[in-house]
């Protein structure tokens, strides 16, 4: 019991080194600048005159953009380490606040969107890259849980933290506090110890192009689905919960970070002790249970509901089909990571075009109803297609 106990400290001191908890600073403090974007942004499109359409458009081309450049980010990691990346995209960031506070819908901030999401692109991906290069590999899928850690602490507080900006001051304000925040990405970035990056011949294998792992995009698939579904609840459920009554849709992504959070803080150990293919099958269902009670909420209590069964899924959901995926595709490096996020990106960014255009003859309720259905085609997908050729 002791040797279990000190293999288990012994593993979490060799996860948890100076570069690891710099590098979930950096990506902490940016997703917070993002995350506060999620519910008000709808809010801030709507007050200006523009339609679901448009809105599902200026949100999609965040996604749209992050996945074109992750392909690209994949081969400059092959160029320059990551701290320099991650940098690049913290002061990218930062710049698409200033132009926010001047700029306004519809194509003006449509360029906004499309360069938040290169910078996006470059410190997530550049982090993810430098977590999977600097962690042992049995204990890839526990760093993995641990340090997108990052996202579910942010959005526990940071579409709350957003709406009450919004609500109290106004729109400015909380583009001038997340520009301070995306400065703040770049100090911790910055504070990266850069790796020297070491050119390696398994990287032009027949399998992968400069900006393309071949092998790992069957398993991304499965991440595209999710994020497709994703995409659609992010962009309206805050224009949803308006109109239910619900003065705070925030309450909806805290009672899903919260759940990400306790899963990924107790779950580590269970990423690398059970199998992946299990834990894959249940959580897309508990995702699939969560999108048909989401349609037939109006409150705020089964909003909560509804994002506490999101979190559930979401919080195995994402380090186990990541690991999986770099199994499956038998290689780790920065174009692997890369192909792997840019399939969620382009979920990211069809879910909100595509749940946009047909809220208009199905409802919002229908719509969501369409996202479940999108779900149990991803469990169908994994489970007679991808787990039948194993790992």
């Amino acid at each position: 019991m002791k040797n279990e106990e000190d293999n288990s400290h012994n593993t979490v001191r060799n996860i948890l080194t100076r570069d690891f908890v710099l590098g979930f600073l950096a990506l902490f403090v940016f997703i917070v600048a993002y995350h506060s974007l999620i519910p008000t942004l709808p809010i801030f499109f709507k007050r200006l005159g523009s339609s679901e359409g448009e809105i599902g458009i200026l949100i999609g081309i965040f996604g749209a953009s992050s996945l074109i450049f992750r392909l690209i980010v994949g081969s400059i990691l092959l160029k320059y380490p990551e701290k320099y990346v991650m940098m690049f995209g913290s002061m990218l960031f930062a710049f698409t606040f200033i132009a926010s506070i001047a700029l306004r819908p519809f194509w003006p901030f449509f360029a906004v969107r499309f360069f938040q999401g290169v910078a996006f692109a470059f410190i997530d991906t550049a982090a993810l890259a430098f977590i999977v290069k600097v962690v042992p590999l049995a204990n890839r899928g526990r760093a993995i849980s641990y340090f997108v850690l990052a996202p579910p602490f942010s959005q526990a507080i940071a579409p709350s933290f957003g709406m009450f900006i919004i609500n109290r001051y106004d729109f400015t304000v909380l583009f001038l506090i997340c520009l301070a925040l995306s400065l703040c990405a770049l100090f911790f970035s910055w504070k990266v110890k850069g790796q020297q990056v070491v050119a390696s011949h398994r990287n032009t294998s027949t399998n992968n192009s400069l900006f393309l792992d071949v092998k790992i995009i069957a398993p991304s698939v499965m991440n595209f689905l999710q994020n497709f579904a994703w995409g659609g609840i992010i962009a309206f459920i805050p224009l949803y919960a308006i109109n239910c009554g619900i003065t705070n849709p925030g309450y909806f992504f805290t009672a899903n970070a919260t759940m990400l959070i306790m899963g990924r803080v107790l779950g580590g150990r269970i990423l690398d002790a059970y199998s992946k293919e299990k834990l894959i099958r249940t959580f897309i269902f508990t995702s699939v249970i969560a999108m048909v009670l989401l349609s037939f909420s109006k409150t705020l209590p089964m909003l909560i509901v509804v994002g506490i069964l999101w979190g559930t899924g979401g919080s195995f959901f994402f380090p186990a089909t990541m690991a999986y995926a770099l199994d499956y595709a038998g290689s780790s490096g920065g174009t692997s990571v890369g192909t792997f996020r840019a399939f969620s990106d382009l979920g990211l960014a069809i879910g909100p075009v595509l749940t946009g255009a047909i809220i208009p003859f199905t409802g919002y309720q229908g719509m969501f109803l369409c996202l479940a259905f999108i779900g149990l085609i991803n469990l169908c997908y994994f489970h007679f297609y991808l787990s039948k050729k194993g790992v």
